[in-house]
């Protein structure tokens, strides 16, 4: 087993040393910058953890439209000379960097085999949006040649592949099977063994077809706004966070922190001064695994994507977000939890909100929930412990069948 570098087998303590003293570095100079305007009364000296992180707000990607909408192009939180900006679906914009590894990629094309004598056929676009050139950033850190590709015209894609020489892929896991197909319909025997793979579901009927035809596929859990997140190693036992993010599992709608294992909200802090996202929210359930990975990194692991923390649904004409069942029980400290639930009779919406609380407050959390939500419904009172720990806030039982 070869590592990217000594970074993936730090002890706890070496990491959270390092982190003591990158972090507060970072909070320093984020402060300066006009987006955060809400560090401008916080003491940050003493905020050197994930922990103590929680003494921050959120930042939501609704925050940074806004923002950049008032200051132009990235909402005040890059004070970066840019050489890259990219647009992504909002339309939202991110900065970019040449510099070795910005976005962080190579220790993810390391742990999938990718190094000096491969070729990347790179199948992300390169239109507008950053991946393309996120893979592209992160195969040349690890000394490959690339092909961008980007995407369509599968037949020259073909073609391309086997004149090169082709030993490696990456874009999104189904794409490289149209390839692979078109090439055997053009009767080409193509030489890819490797395969980084990202934005799109990876299921394990798909990753057998790959090892059937001899190709490691892996995977990892990025975005446009951060990079790269968490990545997929040989031992193929959950997604290995990277050293340079800080995740942060929340109940959806919050900041506050959930029990370790438990299903939330993906936050992320990147620990990159030139674009210092803080306690970023994804919109993307996960939860930490316990234990190490069997391949040797020490690093913190999640469970890969497991669904949208932002539920945000329609019930009767009217919007229930998440935030808003957070500041009910926000309301009432003997509560631990709520998950509302829709449903219909007939061609009706119907509202049941379930609570772990007290069964003689029923009365009080009905009017707390019409307040706050601005609708009224059922109220069932349940046991401490008693809703799934699933991360799932608002719950949509309707069919339109």
């Amino acid at each position: 087993m070869t590592y990217y570098d000594a970074l993936e087998v730090r002890s706890v303590d070496e990491r959270m040393g390092s982190l003591s003293e990158c972090l507060p570095a970072l909070l320093r100079e984020a402060k300066l910058l006009p987006g955060y305007t809400s560090f401008k009364e916080v003491d940050l000296s003493d905020i050197k953890s994930a922990t103590e992180l929680r003494r921050l707000p959120v930042i939501r990607k609704s925050d940074l439209r806004v923002a950049q909408k008032a200051l132009p192009p990235f909402g005040g939180f890059s004070g970066l000379e840019f050489e890259y900006a990219f647009q992504s679906p909002g339309p939202f914009y991110e900065p970019g960097r040449t510099k070795h590894d910005w976005w962080r990629f190579a220790r993810f094309l390391h742990a999938t085999g990718i190094g000096t004598n491969d070729i990347v056929q790179n199948c992300f676009s390169y239109h507008l949006t950053p991946a393309g050139i996120m893979f592209e950033n992160g195969a040349h850190a690890v000394g490959a040649s690339v092909l961008p590709a980007g995407t369509g015209q599968t037949e020259m894609q073909a073609q391309a592949a086997y004149d090169i020489g082709v030993t490696g892929y990456a874009g999104t896991p189904d794409y490289l099977k149209v390839i692979l197909e078109k090439a055997d319909e053009m009767n080409l025997k193509l030489g890819i063994t490797k395969a980084a793979v990202s934005a799109g579901a990876l299921f394990p009927s798909l990753r057998s077809w790959y090892e059937e035809r001899g190709i490691a596929c892996r995977q990892c859990y990025a975005t446009a706004d951060l990079g790269n997140i968490a990545y997929e190693s040989s031992a193929m036992e959950g997604l290995i966070l990277d050293e340079g993010v800080i995740v942060e599992i929340v109940t959806p709608g919050t900041g506050d922190t959930v029990p370790f294992g438990e299903v939330g909200e993906v936050l992320v802090t990147t620990l990159n001064p030139d674009y210092p996202l803080v306690r970023f929210a994804t919109g993307d359930l996960s939860a930490f695994m316990a234990g190490l990975s069997p391949c040797g990194r020490t690093n913190l692991r999640i469970k890969g994507w497991m669904g949208r923390a932002d539920q945000t649904t329609k019930i009767k004409g009217m919007f229930v977000r998440p935030e808003q069942v957070a500041t009910f029980v926000g309301k009432h400290p003997e509560v631990t939890r709520a998950r509302v639930i829709t449903s219909r009779v007939g061609e009706t919406d119907t509202m049941t909100v379930r609570i772990e609380g007290k069964p003689e407050k029923a009365k009080d959390y009905a009017a707390s929930i019409a307040n706050t939500l601005k609708l009224k419904a059922q109220i069932e009172v349940v046991g401490i412990g008693t809703l799934p720990r699933d991360g799932v806030v608002i719950e949509d039982q309707r069919t339109y069948d």
